[in-house]
């Protein structure tokens, strides 16, 4: 027997409406319009239950009576803000087909503006909570009532004060992004009240602001925030999906991320957030997962997609099976209408609700795969994107790879998208790090010619289209891997807590731990490790394109060699501000250097930089030069040069230009710097071989004799030329 009365009745009154209303809760004068997709379903009604009514025993069913094209929808009288609510649908049981409808199990409505409750997880196959032994007929549908098991969605009021809040509308040039997880951020800062660590709230804190500002960074890119759940897998092992890509809800913000205990001021709690750091001048740019959803694979959950219309939102093979090109067991399908309006509408919602000024998306290439699985520049969700009067304003950066098929397109989105640039972070570490361990053991590495492309905004990935070098957002290390600190410590991962036997993780880290494994007291290793952090942190932070920065990596932030801490929510993962002396060395030179950044306009460039003389007067935008001040010449093929100088013209009369000086040897270098244009000096504003950033002393070098300085090994130095 059905627990909910037969929807198929045929409604009193006339029906009137051609067309549904928009997805999700409509307020009315008398209560909300509601609108689910459930495409081949016989029926869809919405259950109603009471705050705090955990067993669902105050259960009321209203079954949506009007239907036009897959859409069911009709008006639930006295349902509003604070509502707590499910939906249930019944329809043909057919996993061969791709229909697992089951109108026993409670679905959440994708299109909830919060979400209220756990998962309850024994194993759930097909929407039925069974033991770990069970080994049951997959084919079968579950009469099971499961009230207990599914978060609720609930009505919100997004009536909010934003006062005078605007977007700081920084430009991609000056644009600095900060990788951040909500609560690894604040859960051990000693100036943030305990009660608000680890909370959005906590995040926005003066404390939490001003290092920020202190930093110079200009955007916080927050790991994702919208609501998700925890894998079965790492429950059972006592573990969470503390990163967050797991997502259960795209319209509701993550719950236990607030200090707020009720779903509207969760709400409310974030947006204040956002509010804050607007008035601090910082962005906020989230990381989304529209790729995947939580419900796993085929044997996975059903929680909401699956129950509503799984051929529809997800990627099937003509078995009913998923097609998985992002290695969670599933992928959302964007060729479907439906599915590609739900997440235009989740963005849109995060930029017109909450203010967001931008969005990071994970796997991005799952996004743009088309009708033949093949990744499509001009998928109709990407067009989308970039002709939407909302979405084409804000920040847009792809990650650009998937697991599946050719699933590595760095360079090839289209404009306005900015792509993280793993050419970048690879080249960089393999400069500074891989190949100064070749040259420990006696092999001389390889030429500099790919870390001169990435200095100047990679070219050879960003050239085409228009795009310039801001397309590429610069990172040496990010979320997934070794931290910076990590990556001159460690020769291996040490991944052992995460209950994977040191499996899980990438083994090709591109680390050098300097002759000791892990914590050392060594005085050579650690002057070692130091030096190669701020050759890194430099090359970074003083090349063209947007500079990303792992939260932490400017206090040196070691996570143990573990390089997977998705399911560590707990030391391993969360910043720790209690300082050594190294560490607080080491942020003043990342404040340094972000200070240079913003003084020099001539690091931030809009356009790329080609050679060509674009005054007129015989100076070249760029020059490279070798250890002996002359053009590099053949010495871009030699493996055994490892000094390289680039010099970059003054952009403008009154703007000084810049020489940055690399030493990727082993052995300090003898150097002439380049004769400066005339009536110009070269003065030294940084130097990566020194502990702490020195003071300006106004040393500059004769341009009449050009100035022969010794450079020490593994280091860069920076020149200002006026």
């Amino acid at each position: 027997m059905s627990p909910w009365p037969d929807p198929r009745t045929p409604s009193p009154g006339r029906l009137t409406r051609d067309l549904p209303p928009p997805p999700g809760v409509t307020p009315t004068p008398g209560g909300a319009d509601v609108a689910v997709y459930a495409g081949h379903a016989d029926a869809v009604a919405v259950s109603l239950f009471e705050p705090g009514d955990t067993a669902g025993e105050s259960e009321r069913v209203v079954p949506l009576r009007e239907r036009a094209h897959g859409w069911w929808f009709g008006e639930v009288p006295g349902m509003g803000p604070g509502q707590r609510y499910n939906l249930r649908v019944d329809g043909p049981w057919d996993p061969e087909r791709g229909h697992l409808h089951n109108p026993a199990k409670l679905l959440l409505d994708p299109y909830a503006g919060a979400v209220e409750g756990s998962v309850a997880w024994g194993r759930e196959i097909y929407g039925h909570v069974v033991d770990d032994a069970w080994s049951g007929d997959l084919e079968v549908r579950s009469p099971l009532d499961s009230r207990g098991h599914v978060p609720r969605g609930v009505v919100v009021d997004h009536a909010f004060d934003w006062g005078a809040d605007a977007p700081p509308g920084r430009s991609r040039s000056e644009s600095v992004v900060y990788e951040a997880h909500v609560r690894n951020q604040t859960m051990r800062h000693p100036g943030v009240p305990e009660s608000l660590r680890g909370t959005y709230a906590g995040l926005a804190h003066p404390a939490s602001v001003e290092h920020l500002l202190s930093l110079g960074v200009t955007a916080v890119e927050l790991l994702p925030v919208q609501a998700f759940t925890h894998e079965p897998h790492l429950v059972r092992r006592g573990l969470s999906n503390h990163w967050g890509y797991n997502t259960l809800g795209f319209l509701a913000p993550h719950a236990p991320y607030a200090a707020a205990t009720d779903p509207q001021g969760v709400v409310d709690e974030v947006k204040g957030m956002v509010k804050l750091l607007h008035e601090a001048g910082l962005e906020v740019i989230l990381d989304v997962v529209y790729n995947h959803t939580c419900e796993q694979g085929r044997t996975g959950a059903t929680l909401s997609w699956r129950g509503l219309d799984q051929r529809a939102y997800y990627r099937l093979d003509d078995r009913g099976r998923d097609i998985d090109v992002t290695g969670c067991g599933n992928t959302l399908d964007l060729r479907h209408p439906v599915v590609c309006r739900m997440v235009l509408d989740s963005l849109r919602h995060w930029v017109q609700e909450y203010h967001v000024d931008g969005f990071r998306f994970d796997l991005a290439v799952a996004l743009g795969r088309g009708r033949s699985d093949d990744f499509d520049p001009d998928h109709p969700f990407l067009v989308a994107l970039r002709t939407d009067p909302v979405l084409s304003r804000v920040t847009l950066v792809a990650e650009p790879w998937d697991l599946g098929i050719h699933g590595w397109r760095t360079g090839q989105f289209p404009p306005p998208f900015q792509e993280w640039n793993d050419r970048f972070r690879d080249g960089t570490r393999r400069f500074w790090v891989g190949e100064a361990r070749a040259q420990s053991q006696g092999h001389p590495g390889h030429d500099a010619r790919d870390l001169a492309t990435r200095l100047t905004g990679s070219h050879d990935l960003f050239g085409a289209r228009d795009r310039g070098p801001t397309a590429s957002v610069n990172f040496v290390t990010a979320h997934d891997g070794f931290t910076l600190a990590d990556l001159v410590s460690y020769d291996h991962k040490h991944n052992e807590a995460n209950g994977e036997d040191n499996r899980d993780g990438s083994d090709g880290n591109g680390s050098w731990n300097h002759g000791a494994e892990g914590p050392t007291d060594d005085p050579a290793v650690l002057a070692a490790r130091t030096r190669a952090l701020r050759a890194l942190l430099g090359t970074l932070l003083l090349s063209s394109g947007v500079p990303m920065i792992n939260a932490g990596d400017e206090l040196g932030r070691t996570q143990g060699g573990n390089n997977n801490p998705y399911c560590q929510d707990n030391e391993i993962s969360w910043v720790d501000w209690d300082l050594a002396p190294w560490q607080e060395d080491l942020l003043a030179t990342t404040r340094r250097l972000l200070a240079l950044r913003r003084e020099l306009p001539v690091l931030r460039q809009r356009t790329w930089l080609l050679g060509r003389d674009v005054d007129g007067d015989g100076t070249p935008d760029i020059g490279w030069f070798g250890a002996d001040g002359t053009p590099m010449g053949e010495r871009w093929h030699d493996a055994r040069s490892r000094v390289l100088q680039m010099a970059l013209a003054a952009p403008a009369p009154c703007e000084p230009g810049a020489l940055l000086v690399l030493n990727g040897s082993s052995d300090a270098a003898e150097v002439t710097l380049p004769a400066p244009p005339a009536g110009a000096r070269h003065r030294l504003r940084w130097d990566s071989a020194h502990d702490r950033p020195q003071v300006d002393a106004g040393s500059t070098e004769d341009v009449a004799a050009p100035a022969r300085v010794t450079v020490a090994p593994g280091t860069l130095r920076l020149y200002a030329t006026a």
